[in-house]
């Protein structure tokens, strides 16, 4: 496959959080796009501004989980690939709530995968042959690692701790098994968790951004010892379509920041930040610091996730280019800079509009 063609892929879950910045960066990367979305809570248009007058950009709002619509769309705009990253992702609402993401998260794509089989099947010659099913997903499927040196490799066995990653568990082995049983052309990519611009406040970085901006307590689960390997989203996207364009059928992609940093260390950093970039505080704060409160933890909580991206690095020569320190003001800084667009999901003006969108 070429990356200096034009490509036109379906892109599922293009207005989430990584899904809006996979499709940021590829109208600007002059493709064609067609994001199948249909706007749940952590769905945000808004995430799309730049690129949605693009006449390379549309976006199709339809469930995932509704075969004849799914049918429909690939009828109609006969994409080149699919990027799958629909999903529901919200380790906490999985707790209180698991039917959702046994939907959206299996069924869902369950219902994609046949739709892109009978699709794929009927095409012919360099199309056929060129086309990919690319699926998102993420680290957590591994569960967690007892020592400090440990990584997860795309070797590693699963082990899922929540409804969530267990949903996510079941879709990869979906999408191995159409590869195998049908012959469908497919990749997964597994990767460590994501920050950065546009990501929805229930998450913990924003979260604690807005928190503290608002004089709120920043929250921290336990003793705040829990270690994420953390992911710069924009370099995330570029990684995808590396993994789509260049990556071989039926293998794994592990895609890693290199950033390992305790839940703790993490908000403490984003207060050392807002100190410099934001130092006219909220009534009463006199340090950003004085705000962290320690809670209860959350059942089945995972110790320690990392990420061995040695093989994304040697086989498809990607490497990501934020560091965490760069990677974090970027984004409070985007935060800062952003108010309209954090103030429209915490009203929920975001979602009123969702109700028209077709």
């Amino acid at each position: 496959m070429s990356t200096l063609l034009r490509k036109k892929l379906l892109v599922t879950g293009g207005a989430g959080f990584i899904g809006s910045a996979v499709v940021r960066y590829l109208i600007n990367e002059n493709h064609s796009v067609v994001n199948v979305d249909k706007l749940t809570y952590a769905g945000n248009l808004d995430s799309l501004q730049t690129v949605h007058n693009s006449p390379h950009y549309v976006h199709k709002k339809v469930d995932i989980c509704d075969p004849i619509a799914i049918a429909r769309v690939f009828e109609e705009y006969q994409p080149d690939c699919v990027m799958h990253l629909a999903a529901e992702s919200h380790v906490d609402r999985s707790i209180i709530g698991p039917s959702d993401f046994i939907q959206t998260n299996i069924v869902g794509t369950y219902v994609i995968l046949e739709a892109a089989r009978k699709y794929w099947t009927s095409l012919e010659g360099v199309k056929h042959d060129q086309f990919r099913f690319h699926h998102i997903s993420t680290d957590e499927v591994y569960g967690d690692l007892d020592g400090t040196e440990d990584l997860f490799t795309e070797m590693t066995p699963y082990s899922p701790s929540s409804p969530y990653s267990a949903s996510k568990a079941s879709s990869d082995h979906l999408v191995r098994a159409w590869g195998r049983t049908y012959g469908l052309p497919g990749i997964i990519s597994n990767c460590s968790n994501n920050y950065g611009p546009h990501h929805f406040p229930e998450k913990l970085i924003p979260h604690i951004i807005l928190n503290a901006l608002h004089g709120k307590p920043l929250p921290i689960y336990g003793n705040g010892s829990q270690i994420r390997d953390w992911l710069y989203v924009e370099d995330h996207a570029k990684a995808l379509f590396r993994v789509l364009i260049d990556g071989k059928v039926g293998e794994t992609y592990n895609i890693g920041g290199h950033n390992e940093k305790t839940n703790l260390e993490v908000v403490e950093t984003i207060c050392e930040l807002l100190e410099e970039l934001a130092p006219e505080k909220p009534s009463g704060v006199t340090n950003y610091r004085d705000l962290i409160s320690f809670v209860k933890d959350r059942p089945g909580h995972d110790v320690r996730y990392a990420i061995d991206a040695s093989k994304i690095q040697r086989e498809l020569g990607w490497v990501p280019q934020e560091t965490f320190e760069t990677g974090l003001r970027k984004t409070v800084q985007w935060y800062l800079d952003n108010t309209e667009w954090w103030e429209r999901v915490l009203s929920g003006a975001y979602c009123l509009e969702k109700i028209n969108e077709f």
